[in-house]
């Protein structure tokens, strides 16, 4: 359901709400809140919450710091995992600058002027994610260890699987926010989970990874575990990704199910961008220790159901034919990575870009020829940088200031310390 601003009010003086959580996205992609009470909430509305925009790592500086959120009513969400008296609701949120105009480093504004050109052009995008995690135990502080919470494997089964009540509790969890998880498992690592979501539109796909990155370290640490999003918390074992599954609408049909050149143009937009884009899809160190590695691409191609490839067909029939973009993982920030990754497509379109044939080899055992003919991904964050840097495309869609912020953080090199994503 999607609220009014009045229907907001009417719901949190209805339905005992006596904190309301204001939600944004650093350019970085980590999520920050300020509380505030419902007494605050009419003029949150109208006039916007302040705060310091120099305390946010890649935001402005100390002489210019003042920044306003803006709730955007649509996103309204009691959190099930805080008492049921009092509650506590959330709502994500706009950042303005003091005059009213809209601040460069909202990544959500960013993917919202994306998804009004797809609009715009007659499209709809239709996006489904799959996100794999590690759960660790903690240590006799209750800090994060590098003990992973069990040694399953592939779609194991409890007791070895130690994470099947975790990802039900998840998945229950989710479902009351109003979201809809489809598919949950153990994965290929020890104690890495995955759990995989129906397709939404492209702002509350978004919104939907933020909260779910939210509960499942709220989940996980009330079963005295630890979550990691970190694309290789281990060396030697499969690295997490950040699959996004797009279908491309137009019209009431998926133009994915059939043999459409707007859609073949789109995956060749997509193709042509991705080296330029991978920054944004891998922003760590250590996100390119994933790629190439455990059915993570490493090439630029793509094919029917192979899942040695970066961009695949998979197999399904009518409204479930889509695409599966499998080289993010979720350390990125979802807002730039869908608006980039879209846009590219769109960009294709509009292009009439032709799509190349597929590669249907299992890439993970070709030999140096095959490989030779194939583009790769960026083989460090230090080239993707470089790439996206002297992309055009990229400026076309991230301002000015926001990615010289993203590059010069980036640019050191220095991955966040563990338990810190």
């Amino acid at each position: 359901m999607e609220y009014t601003q009045n229907e907001v009010l009417q719901y949190v003086e209805e339905n005992d709400v006596k904190f309301i959580k204001l939600f944004f996205t650093d350019i970085f992609g980590a999520t920050r809140s300020i509380s505030v009470q419902p007494s605050v909430l009419r003029r949150a509305f109208e006039e916007g919450v302040s705060f310091d925009g120099s305390a946010v790592k890649g935001f402005l500086n100390t002489e210019k710091s003042d920044l306003f959120l803006f709730p955007d009513p649509t996103t309204l969400s009691v959190l099930p995992w805080r008492p049921q008296r009092g509650r506590v609701a959330r709502l994500y949120c706009g950042i303005r600058y003091p005059d009213g105009s809209s601040f460069e480093g909202d990544t959500r504004r960013i993917l919202q002027d994306v998804a009004a050109r797809v609009k715009e052009r007659g499209f709809d995008v239709q996006v489904g994610t799959e996100c794999e995690f590690y759960l660790f135990r903690l240590d006799e502080n209750g800090l994060p260890s590098m003990i992973p919470a069990d040694t399953a494997g592939y779609c194991a089964l409890a007791p070895l699987d130690k994470g099947e009540n975790v990802r039900r509790d998840i998945v229950l969890t989710l479902e009351q926010m109003g979201i809809e998880p489809q598919t949950s498992h153990h994965e290929t690592g020890p104690g890495q989970n995955e759990i995989d979501f129906k397709y939404s539109g492209l702002l509350r796909a978004a919104d939907n990874f933020s909260t779910f990155k939210t509960a499942v370290k709220t989940v996980a640490a009330q079963d005295g575990l630890f979550a990691s999003f970190l694309p290789k918390p281990l060396e030697g074992e499969a690295g997490s990704g950040l699959h996004i599954n797009l279908s491309l609408h137009k019209d009431g049909e998926n133009l994915f199910s059939y043999d459409n050149p707007e859609a073949k143009s789109f995956i060749a937009g997509i193709l042509r961008r991705v080296r330029e884009i991978t920054a944004f899809l891998n922003p760590l160190e250590q996100s390119y220790r994933r790629l190439g590695a455990f059915e993570a691409p490493a090439y630029v191609s793509w094919s029917s159901q192979n899942r040695s490839q970066l961009i695949r067909v998979p197999a399904a029939r009518g409204d479930a034919v889509r695409i599966e973009l499998r080289s993010p993982d979720p350390s990125c920030n979802q807002y730039l990575a869908l608006a980039l990754v879209v846009a590219a497509g769109l960009e294709g379109i509009e292009q009439g870009l032709p799509l190349p044939p597929p590669v249907d080899l299992n890439l993970f055992r070709a030999g140096p020829e095959e490989l030779a003919r194939l583009e790769k991904l960026p083989a460090s964050l230090g080239e993707a940088l470089s790439l996206a840097s002297e992309s055009s495309f990229v400026r076309g869609i991230v301002p000015e200031a926001t990615l010289e912020a993203f590059m010069q953080n980036k640019s050191g090199g220095h991955d966040p310390a563990f338990g810190e994503i």
